[in-house]
């Protein structure tokens, strides 16, 4: 093979020839480079005044010949699969330094991203003759910590090598221990989070923490150790890597010194975008759309609930199966690839459809059945309350708190995704149905949004929806908006509304007074039944004007609970 890659441009048929040349040289496996190799490196380095590389198989052959730029060399595609856990690429990069600067960071990025045995650089003189040479090579971390290489200094070139063959076989025995011994500290790994956003957008800084913070939350329920966050504030942000590709190479960087498998990005990714970022690391990438339907995929209980994960997933899918590389194989699997749809993650677009097809109908037959059940509701004269919201602001505990219903309740991210009713009792004596739903967030993945639009049938007749804030969440105005606009788009804005200020136990006095105050609004502490009193009685009062004080007959509730009982 005698094909030259990389910055071919402008060169000359001599230097053209000399970097064909390269691919003569034979290298023994106790050897990082010979004397051959390096004298045609040198010369082809003189010949085209840019950087020249070969990547040499332990074979001794040489695979690949690079030509870059006098300060650079951009590798080829080489593939990224391994042959096993502990083991490396079997390539070892010999190439030239123009200026005789060390190893450079870009360097050190395609030793441990490319995961190559070794990685040489020949410092040439003015005059382009080898002077020094220096080399670096990747070693196991303990628990992240430290550098995930070490480099040689450069030592006088003709000095005596390493024993190349002896020092991989020994690196790899290292690494084969390491990856049998290496603690699991969560379910699902560690992650770096990453956002980034647009500079100039008012409080770009104070949002993405605000972003990040939320998004550190979603992991944790998602059963994921968050160890680092990336952060970068760009004019636009980039249509196919997101981050600027120095940033990303950072970031891979970063990741490999703290042991990640993970990058979590706060935004929704293009399938572009998807594609474009797993061409350029092994890690797993996982967008916010992913990451949410991991955590419905774990916490979906009944059918409906499966059901309406399954076809979230296959229409996130959908757009992603005409890529044809491995970024949807690397879903599969831990953390965002669980749940009902896993298994039909890489199937064909035709196929998809069909089940895509299939859920519908199903879900349109669930469907009718709540439609039945909320008839024979309303035929009761029972009225309806509906708690709605931001995800964490409380709802499930105040559902506990005023029914002893016993529903999980947890101070995690949406710890609720079925629709639960119980039976309430008010102090007029007036019994009404109290329906917990699930949880609303910004950027809420569409395809979830629309299959669990029919969760929010149920709210739709309600008499009176209670809109719980977190008053304790620094974020609690911007979760209010989020709520108001989801309920606007279901159909719902229409509805009597009473806004509940839940964890007001949390604020300062003067806070807590401010939204006392506001219209229509009270105050509560839901860990804390004797707070939600006057609660009560506004929904008592709110509800005399709807519909009068019904007997309180039997009624079965959405999930086949039975009121009254």
């Amino acid at each position: 093979m005698t094909e030259v890659y990389g910055n071919t441009t402008g060169l000359s048929p001599s230097a053209l020839r000399a970097l064909e040349r390269i691919y003569r040289r034979r290298v023994p496996l106790d050897r990082i480079a010979t004397p051959e190799l390096v004298r045609s490196l040198a010369e082809a380095s003189r010949e085209s005044q840019r950087q020249v590389g070969a990547l040499v198989h332990r074979s001794g052959q040489v695979d690949y010949v690079v030509v870059g730029s006098p300060s650079g060399l951009m590798l080829p595609d080489i593939g990224r699969l391994r042959a096993a856990q502990g083991r490396f690429r079997a390539l070892r990069l010999v190439h030239t330094h123009l200026h005789g600067e060390a190893l450079t960071r870009d360097d050190l990025v395609d030793l441990t991203r490319l995961r190559l045995d070794l990685i040489a650089a020949v410092l040439l003189t003015r005059e382009g003759e080898p002077r020094s040479m220096t080399w670096a090579y990747n070693v196991p971390t303990r628990g992240g910590a430290g550098v995930p290489y070490q480099i040689a200094a450069p030592t006088p070139w003709g000095s005596p090598q390493p024993d190349f063959g002896q020092l991989i076989t020994a690196l790899e025995r290292e690494f084969g221990e390491a990856d049998r011994l290496r603690e699991v500290r969560a379910k699902d790994g560690r992650a770096i989070l990453v956002h980034v956003g647009e500079k100039k957008r008012p409080g770009a800084a104070l949002l993405a923490a605000a972003r990040l913070a939320e998004l550190e939350s979603l992991a944790y329920t998602a059963g994921v150790e968050v160890v680092d966050r990336v952060i970068q504030l760009r004019d636009r942000v980039d249509p196919k890597l997101v981050l600027g590709r120095g940033k990303l190479a950072e970031t891979v960087m970063r990741a490999i010194e703290q042991d990640v498998e993970t990058l979590i990005f706060d935004l929704n990714l293009t399938p572009a975008q998807a594609h474009g970022i797993s061409q350029e690391t092994d890690l797993k990438v996982i967008d916010r759309s992913q990451l949410i339907l991991d955590i419905f995929a774990q916490r979906a209980e009944t059918r409906d609930g499966k059901l309406q994960v399954e076809l979230a997933q296959l229409k996130y899918a959908l757009p992603r199966l005409g890529l044809k590389d491995d970024s949807l194989s690397r879903l599969t699997g831990g953390i965002g690839g669980r749940g009902p749809g896993e298994t039909k993650l890489e199937i064909g677009r035709r196929r998809a459809r069909d089940r895509v097809g299939q859920l519908e109908r199903a879900l349109g037959e669930l469907a009718k059945k709540r439609a039945e059940r909320r008839r024979r509701r309303d035929q009761s004269g029972i009225p309806v309350v509906a708690i709605v919201g931001y995800t964490n602001a409380g709802k499930s505990t105040l559902l506990n708190t005023l029914t002893d219903a016993g529903v999980l309740a947890e101070d995690k991210l949406f710890a609720t995704l079925d629709t639960r009713a119980r039976q309430l009792h008010l102090p007029d004596g007036r019994n009404v149905v109290l329906i917990d739903t699930v949880g609303f967030i910004r950027d809420m993945p569409e395809g979830l949004f629309a299959a669990f639009r029919a969760t929010f049938e149920e709210a739709a007749e309600a008499d009176l929806v209670l809109h719980v804030v977190d008053a304790a969440d620094p974020e609690h105005a911007e979760h209010e908006r989020t709520t108001a606009a989801l309920l606007d788009e279901l159909g719902l804005s229409t509805l009597p509304r009473l806004t509940v200020y839940n964890k007001v136990d949390r604020l300062e006095p003067a806070e807590r007074d401010a939204l006392e105050r506001i219209p229509d609004a009270t105050t509560i502490s839901a860990l804390h039944k004797e707070t939600t009193l006057s609660l009560l009685r506004r929904v008592a009062t709110r509800l005399e004007a709807r519909r009068p004080p019904a007997p309180g007959p039997e009624a079965e509730a959405p999930g086949g609970e039975v009121y009254g009982a």
